[in-house]
């Protein structure tokens, strides 16, 4: 297969933890050739869409992971599977990049399907689930917030298209900061924020549960570090070896359909305790540490879903 992967710079990646190059490595070992581009060179020129980038190959070196080809213009109309992997924020460089790929449905795949991913924000999308969610709510407003607040007590604020925990704030019941935390998200947003109540089960861990095609392949627990709220591994978050759940198991039964309908290959869930927190639908990540803790080739599971999709 021609496969393209549209992913934030290559060269810069962690090659022990990054998602994108284990997919990428996955590919190149079933004899797939590859192509990279970032998202700022995907183009619409006349009815086509077209990327400028370059032809690659990958080993497991650090420093020295990725050989780039001369850089060169392609029409993605070429390419049976086209990846949208770069990381957010889900803002409207984002949101444009998924209506271009959205005009590929006819000759290519692209993973995750770019309507749902569009339609699916990960903190959004749990809205459909509220059964299995904590008390949530999404607002602008401060009185609402402040609302939302009292009757909780002890909350966790973020914004809404954010990730990797950047802008994550625990307010517990004592905290004087969210008027302070209102004025600075609103200053520089337009966008809502949202507002959870807090789940002491996450000093155990916020469980990254990985769907491929619906169904879960397996978890890893990211423990928050010493004195951190957030668990997430760009922060600090340490993974761990963990299994399924019953109720792990009973969440995905009950969104795995849905997402496999809607072309979502690739997703990783967030669970903390009983609770599902988010559906991340954009760019998941957590491949390469449950391959390391459970022994399996969950790149592998992903392309041969990719390649049944394309039968």
């Amino acid at each position: 297969m021609k496969i393209a992967f549209q992913m934030d710079p290559i060269g810069t990646v962690n090659i022990n933890a990054d998602s994108s190059f284990r997919l990428a490595e996955e590919a190149q070992a079933r004899g797939h050739s590859l192509f990279f581009y970032t998202p700022d060179h995907l183009a619409y020129q006349e009815g086509r869409i077209t990327a400028r980038g370059h032809d690659f190959t990958v080993q497991r070196v650090a420093g020295d992971h990725v050989a780039l080809g001369p850089e060169r213009e392609v029409d993605l109309a070429d390419y049976d599977v086209v990846w949208l992997r770069q990381d957010p924020p889900f803002d409207m460089h984002y949101i444009t990049s998924t209506h271009l790929l959205e005009r590929l449905r006819d000759t290519t795949l692209v993973v995750n399907d770019p309507f749902w991913v569009r339609n699916f924000p990960e903190k959004l999308l749990v809205l459909d689930f509220p059964g299995l969610t904590p008390p949530t709510t999404i607002a602008r407003d401060l009185d609402t917030i402040k609302a939302f607040k009292a009757r909780h007590g002890d909350v966790i604020l973020k914004p809404l298209y954010g990730n990797g925990g950047a802008g994550v704030f625990r307010l517990d019941a004592n905290d004087r900061n969210l008027v302070s935390l209102h004025e600075l998200f609103t200053g520089f947003s337009r966008e809502p924020l949202i507002v959870q109540k807090f789940l002491p089960a996450v000093s155990k861990g916020d469980k990254r549960v990985i769907l491929v095609d619906g169904e879960a392949v397996g978890a890893i627990n990211r423990v928050p570090a010493e004195g951190e709220t957030r668990s997430n591994m760009h922060v600090g978050g340490r993974p761990e070896k963990v299994g399924l759940s019953e109720r792990d198991l009973e969440i995905c039964a009950q969104i795995g359909p849905l997402l496999r309908e809607k072309g979502q290959i690739f997703v990783g869930i967030d669970v903390i305790g009983d609770y599902l927190t988010e559906i991340n639908v954009t760019s998941p990540t957590g491949i390469q540490e449950l391959e390391r803790f459970d022994g399996v080739n969950v790149a592998g599971q992903i392309w041969e879903a990719i390649a049944a999709r394309l039968d």
